[in-house]
């Protein structure tokens, strides 16, 4: 955007523009979602045949009580759409590591079960998962940096939320 005051865009008055400082940082988190997420996305793929958001699913079915949750419930903790959500759902379900039940309780609500064959791909998965994420940022950082990069990340992780839920779905505006 222009900062010339003749333009009819946004004029440097209007904008508080980030300090040189600010921006080295700002341009050093948008380089990390950039890259990061397309690492880990890429150790998935070779190593287990899933990509992140369906680790995500496996993951946090595996952690839920019976290893089941609702497709809602499911979508934030996975931090996707409903509409992603069922289409992941749809490609584990092909491979058998996930089931789709819908309850009977007269609505339309559905809930996502994680098959003995999910659990037993993804500890099979989970160890190198692992051993990636510890070589791209755990083992790369202090504790302190690591606890500071846990602390910077929840509140970013807060702000956006509530973005999310003023906008009335899970996480996709």
């Amino acid at each position: 955007m222009s900062t010339d005051r003749t333009s009819e865009t946004v004029t440097s008055d209007d904008v508080p523009w980030l300090s040189p400082d600010q921006l080295r940082h700002w341009r050093a988190l948008v380089e990390l979602l950039a890259t990061l997420p397309s690492a880990l996305d890429a150790q998935l793929k070779r190593d287990a045949g899933v990509n992140g958001f369906e680790y995500q699913i496996l993951a946090a079915l595996s952690e839920a009580p019976d290893r089941t949750l609702g497709l809602t419930e499911l979508a934030i903790s996975a931090q996707g759409s409903l509409s992603r959500l069922s289409h992941a759902l749809t490609r584990l379900e092909r491979s058998g590591w996930v089931e789709r039940r819908h309850l009977s309780d007269g609505c339309r609500r559905a809930k996502a079960l994680l098959t003995d064959a999910g659990w037993a791909k993804l500890q099979e998965i989970a160890p190198g998962h692992v051993r990636e994420a510890r070589r791209l940022v755990v083992d790369v950082l202090t504790s302190e940096q690591l606890s500071a990069l846990g602390d910077a990340a929840r509140a970013i992780t807060a702000a956006t939320a509530h973005g999310a839920k003023a906008c009335g779905e899970v996480t996709d505006c």
